[in-house]
């Protein structure tokens, strides 16, 4: 039995991942110093992990059904692993923004994966500003 080892692939994938990575740091970085929940493990660990389902539901199903399904599961997914981080009490809700944050770096990452980098700028960079300035406008 020979394995085919498509270099060039492993390496875009690599660089893929690397970049999603990247994309999701400032958003984890923001969430490490300012809540108690998930921050530098969990952010770049969703968005890398969304990346590489895409990334291989791409790759089985190459632009079939099967494929969306992939990336509707990650949606769900995100959105199972964001319901974990709010917190309930009699006076509110905590934890909601870190709960879409996380949502939005499965966005990240399944940005990447489709090569939409735009998309992913964009996500990176308006997640990190609403986190790291609309805090102040925010009622106690």
């Amino acid at each position: 039995m020979e394995i085919d080892i498509d270099v060039a692939e492993i390496l875009r994938h690599l660089i893929l991942l690397g970049i999603t990575f990247l994309l999701a740091l400032p958003l984890a970085l923001n969430r490490e110093h300012s809540s108690d929940g998930a921050g530098l493990r969990t952010f770049p660990l969703v968005a890398i992990a969304s990346c590489a389902f895409m990334l291989v539901g791409m790759s089985v199903y190459s632009g079939s059904d099967a494929e969306a399904r992939v990336m509707y599961g990650i949606i769900t997914g995100m959105g199972f692993i964001g319901g974990g981080s709010i917190i309930k009490t009699d006076s509110g809700a905590s934890g909601t923004a870190t709960a879409a944050g996380i949502w939005l770096t499965g966005a990240i990452g399944i940005s990447v994966a489709y090569s939409r980098y735009e998309i992913a700028i964009v996500l990176s960079l308006v997640g990190f500003l609403i986190f790291q300035f609309s805090s102040f406008l925010k009622r106690s």
